[in-house]
């Protein structure tokens, strides 16, 4: 396998599972008696964000641990001998699905390198849009690379400044990487924690006792007990140590662009994120989609689990009954591509089971959170009907998703994208339904309590709906021979 075909090498997964991934999620601890533990105990509540592998490193005070682990963090670090393994009092964690950088044990995070001023330990959710140029760029100058994750290249740049403070090297470094990230780092010192520019990853700061806790969602921190203080804002860099937090403005003045599809499926329900509360949003997302297409139904039935706030909001504003009308399996472990389409039905029967007593003989109003190539919507639908149903609608809690992603979610090419290909009749004929409708994009920004969305200066980060994307793909570009190499903000690798 080349160098390049290795970077873009994603895990193997059904070629029609169409479910959405983010790639990670981030903890981390600063000023604890065991901050391993807490660490895991905060990758628990992430493990939503990630569930392919994870890692922890810590600091003693003297020197670093590290343990980096495929599989769940209960598999990883769920016994009793976890703070002798990773002693210390400060410590961050990650939880992963690889975008970009392939499914190997090299690639989980934390990463941490030795450098002359002292170890640093990184880890980072989202996606560098520039990785490949920087990579490309690096091992020319000499770099040697022991992954294939974009992580990686933040670590060399760090190493490659010339400035004396950790804290400026890091500074240094972000002034070269472009994409959506909230990244944590560990020194011998100091915690740090940034998010990009435009916000577009979540990252939040909290509190327990005398420790601050960083963390990708606020579910991490109710997890441990903290108190949440505030959202890391846009473009802020925060550094921890004995004497408190320092906020710090390391980029230029933007205006925030938050991921609206953190509200739509990857966060959790009971997250806050930017100060919305995630479960609240989708409920509305359910309201607004009965107020824009509500066919008479008898029941409405969520497809669990991320539609049920969504759900709950339909039946509420409809006054149709709301019923668990489809059961889901959460003991099933992780599921593996079947050689036969018999066998990958029966794999999705594992997961989700139809409850007949609700469905039979009923008009159902499905409503899951999105659609992506729509291979599972069919699968559910047809399981809907085998059960009884004497019609089946379908509603999604999100607009139609029209382009790919470069910001950290594992999402298919346009051409895969079912709404990106098909007319609302052609999708509904496809998925078997007696009714299809989805969510507006105004619908969304109703739900998210915000002013109308303005074409011009966008509130959030919105691209899989609309096309408009928060930054350049320098990396896409070049692929695609529309752009050359920037080299201006490439100068500091060989002339500083």
């Amino acid at each position: 396998m080349s160098p390049a075909s290795e970077i873009w090498s994603l895990p193997v997964r059904d070629p029609d599972d169409d479910s959405l991934r983010l790639e990670c999620g981030v903890f981390g601890v600063y000023g604890a008696a065991q901050a391993a533990g807490l660490t895991a105990l905060g990758l628990h509540a992430l493990q939503h964000r990630g569930q392919e592998a994870c890692g922890i490193a810590s600091f003693d005070g003297h020197r670093f641990h590290t343990e980096r682990h495929m599989g769940r963090v209960g598999e990883a670090f769920g016994d009793a001998d976890l703070a002798q393994r990773l002693p210390g009092g400060a410590a961050i964690g990650h939880t992963r699905y690889s975008t970009a950088g392939g499914s190997f044990i090299r690639n989980v995070q934390p990463m941490f390198a030795d450098l002359e001023s002292g170890g640093i330990a990184l880890a980072h959710n989202g996606n560098l849009t520039n990785f490949l140029t920087l990579r490309q760029h690096l091992v020319a100058e000499g770099a040697i690379f022991q992954s294939t994750s974009d992580s990686e290249v933040i670590l060399h740049l760090v190493a490659r400044s010339r400035k004396g403070r950790m804290t400026d090297r890091f500074i240094d470094a972000l002034s070269m990487i472009e994409g959506g990230y909230a990244l944590v780092a560990l020194t011998n010192k100091k915690l740090i924690g940034v998010r990009d520019p435009l916000g577009i990853r979540p990252l939040v700061l909290g509190k327990l006792d005398n420790t601050y806790v960083l963390a990708s969602e606020t579910c991490a921190l109710d997890m441990i007990g903290a108190r949440f203080i505030r959202d890391i804002e846009h473009g802020e860099m925060v550094v921890i140590d004995h004497n408190g937090v320092e906020s710090l403005r390391p980029f230029p003045a933007a205006r925030a662009r938050p991921c609206i599809f953190e509200y739509v499926y990857f966060a959790r329900p009971d997250s806050v994120v930017n100060g919305r509360s995630v479960y609240e949003v989708r409920k509305r997302m359910g309201r607004r989609l009965a107020q824009e297409s509500a066919p008479p139904c008898d029941v409405v039935v969520p497809v669990p689990d991320s539609g049920v706030p969504a759900a709950l909001g339909y039946a509420q504003e409809t006054g149709v009954p709301y019923e668990m009308g489809i059961m889901r399996n959460h003991y099933v472990g992780r599921t593996f591509i079947q050689p036969t389409q018999g066998a990958r039905e029966l794999g999705v029967r594992m997961k989700l089971s139809p409850n007949r007593a609700v469905l039979a003989g009923k008009r159902v109003m499905l409503i899951d959170d999105s659609i992506v190539r729509g291979t599972n919507s069919l699968r559910v639908v047809r399981m809907v009907r085998e059960a009884g149903a004497k019609e089946v609608h379908l509603r999604s809690g999100s607009p139609p998703i029209m382009w790919p992603d470069f910001y950290g979610i594992d999402m298919p090419e346009r051409q895969q994208l079912l709404a990106a290909n098909k007319s609302l009749e052609e999708m509904a004929k496809m998925l078997e339904v007696d009714s299809l409708g989805f969510l507006s994009v105004d619908g969304l920004y109703w739900a998210m309590e915000s002013e109308p969305r303005d074409p011009a200066a966008p509130q959030f980060t919105d691209h899989y709906f609309t096309g408009d994307y928060p930054t350049r793909l320098l990396d896409r570009e070049i692929a695609e021979g529309r752009n050359a190499a920037d080299e201006r903000q490439l100068t500091f690798l060989v002339d500083a």
